[in-house]
């Protein structure tokens, strides 16, 4: 029986970290791909991944904002590639600004991250919004302290003049 007691234990671990985490890594999915629904599947996507690798993970918030990042991002590749058909097609798609708007109204903070390269973006969405300290981003790329503090200094140069062309 002593199986049984540790299944139940990892269910019991699972439920406090889902409770302690779900609700802001969803508003925080929320926030980067506007759409609420989208937002709370791919925090439940994560979920269901940490339940699988449970063994494998030592800190499971960082971890959680690490696979939802990617998933971000996958949706954003995805939302890129939908936009370059519909261009091909003739057709505006969904996200699509109206004719005539100009950068100023038409640049948000999530384009603009959207613009870093893979390297930056992954690490400015930890650490800026999903609240993860130098040392967690570190921990969750496999980076050093230093290399996560370059890519910071790195993505802010770059979003920058991109942020102060839309004001």
């Amino acid at each position: 029986m002593a199986p049984a007691r540790a299944v139940a234990s990892v269910d019991e671990q699972v439920r406090e970290v889902y409770e302690a985490h779900y609700g802001r890594l969803a508003g925080w999915t929320t926030k980067l791909v506007e759409d609420r629904d989208l937002a709370h599947d791919l925090a439940t996507e994560a979920f269901v991944r940490l339940v699988r690798h449970w063994d494998e993970v030592d800190d499971p918030r960082p971890w959680l904002y690490g696979v939802t990042a990617n998933l971000v991002r996958d949706t954003w590749r995805k939302r890129g590639r939908e936009h370059v058909a519909y261009g091909k097609l003739g057709v505006a798609g969904d996200g699509d600004p109206a004719p005539g708007v100009d950068v100023a109204t038409r640049v948000s903070v999530r384009e603009a991250v959207e613009s870093l390269p893979e390297r930056l973006r992954t690490t400015v969405l930890l650490h800026y919004f999903a609240d993860l300290t130098v040392a967690q981003v570190a921990a969750q790329l496999g980076k050093s302290d230093g290399a996560v503090k370059r890519d910071l200094f790195d993505a802010r140069r770059r979003l920058a003049p991109l942020l102060e062309e839309a004001r």
